[in-house]
């Protein structure tokens, strides 16, 4: 089992453990910028993962590392979605600076939101941030001249500096150093006062406000902070989807980016990558299964006799091929992990990692499953 002895302070600041570390990344950097040439057919699927690891980072900024949970993250990533069209095509404005006025006007609309949600907690925030995702789902509805209503609104190819990014391989490395800027800037923060700050806040705010940490100033830094971000996806996410339409950002959105970061693991910025990785890809191996299971069920079923093995095929094709297939499998994956493993992915490898680096002098107790107590059963 290895250690990481620190004998300077230039090592606690830096951002990597230890070299072992920082070369795994650059592996994974480096794996990362061949990947379109070995999988080149999937690569509208990967820049979608990014851009859903930048939307899982600002939603861990919220709720894995401040303790407040959202719903009305869908509508962030709508409103730097249009917003970024608006400056972009509308007004002809660069494509950096109206990535940058997407990203302030999402930030701004996250205070207003963090201001009236500053007196409440738990449930009720949820509930508060839910029906603003409403509320701005139906402004976009209605405000035809910005959003094009129910029209919807086309949006064009990226230009960045004058080079078209309309490309695949373009837009990946585009939405592959958005995500990795979000990353760095996110971790230097979480390692600020800002940052240590929002974790009490998490812990205990009682313990927090003690210490002098001011709860309105650092939740509505928070709020902002996350909802930049957002709107810095959401313009990435204009270009993805290619045509923005109000029904495209709703609460099921919201719930896939929550369920995004529990079953990543929260409080990790891994969990987050993780859980990108995750939501992404399930609809196409949920597609992909869609097209084998029935062929596969039914040459099974096909030794009990035809018309059992017909009977078989056309239900289970009928099932398979149901549109509510999709969030029910969701929901079941959700409620799966949070009963046996709420640590998510991420903690899940953590214990891979220790078993290995402990074994054979590993104890079993290490890897069972703690209990783990509401903040309001700690206070008995």
């Amino acid at each position: 089992m290895r250690f990481a002895f620190k004998t300077s302070y230039a090592q606690d600041l830096g951002l990597f453990r230890d070299r072992v570390q920082r070369n795994a990344y650059i592996a994974l950097f480096l794996a990362l910028l061949v990947l379109p040439r070995l999988v080149p057919e999937y690569l509208g699927d990967l820049s979608l993962v990014f851009i859903y690891g930048l939307c899982g980072v600002s939603l861990m900024v919220l709720a894995g590392y401040t303790g407040l949970v959202s719903l009305g993250h869908s509508a962030f990533l709508g409103i730097g979605a249009y917003a970024h069209v608006y400056f972009a095509q509308d007004l002809g404005v660069p494509w950096v600076v109206a990535v940058a006025l997407a990203a302030a006007v999402t930030a701004a609309a996250g205070v207003l939101v963090g201001l009236p949600a500053l007196r409440m907690t738990g449930v009720y925030l949820t509930i508060a941030t839910l029906a603003f995702a409403l509320i701005i789902q139906e402004v976009f509805t209605r405000w035809d001249r910005v959003t094009g209503g129910l029209k919807g609104k086309p949006v064009q190819k990226a230009v960045v500096f004058g080079l078209p990014l309309g490309h695949e391989v373009g837009f990946y490395f585009l939405c592959l150093a958005f995500l990795i800027a979000g990353l760095w800037l996110t971790s230097n923060l979480l390692r600020s006062p800002t940052g240590r700050a929002w974790v009490a806040i998490r812990d205990s705010e009682v313990a927090a406000q003690s210490m002098g940490v001011n709860l309105a100033v650092y939740k509505t830094m928070a709020f902002a902070y996350s909802a930049g971000l957002m709107g810095v996806a959401g313009a990435l996410f204009a270009h993805k989807i290619g045509f923005l339409a109000p029904d495209i950002f709703s609460v099921l959105l919201s719930i896939q980016f929550l369920l995004m970061v529990a079953v990543g693991g929260l409080g990790s910025l891994h969990g987050a990558v993780y859980g990108a990785v995750f939501v992404a890809m399930l609809p196409v191996v949920i597609s992909q299964a869609r097209d084998a299971v029935p062929v596969w069920l039914g040459q099974v079923f096909a030794v009990f006799g035809r018309e059992a093995g017909r009977a078989v095929f056309s239900l289970v094709d009928r099932f398979v091929k149901q549109p509510g297939l999709e969030p029910g499998i969701f929901g079941l994956i959700l409620v799966l992990f949070i009963l046996f493993e709420p640590l998510g992915v991420y903690g899940r490898w953590r214990k891979i990692t220790l078993f290995f680096s402990t074994f054979p002098l590993y104890k079993h107790a290490t890897f069972k499953r703690q209990k783990s107590y509401m903040r309001s059963e700690r206070l008995r």
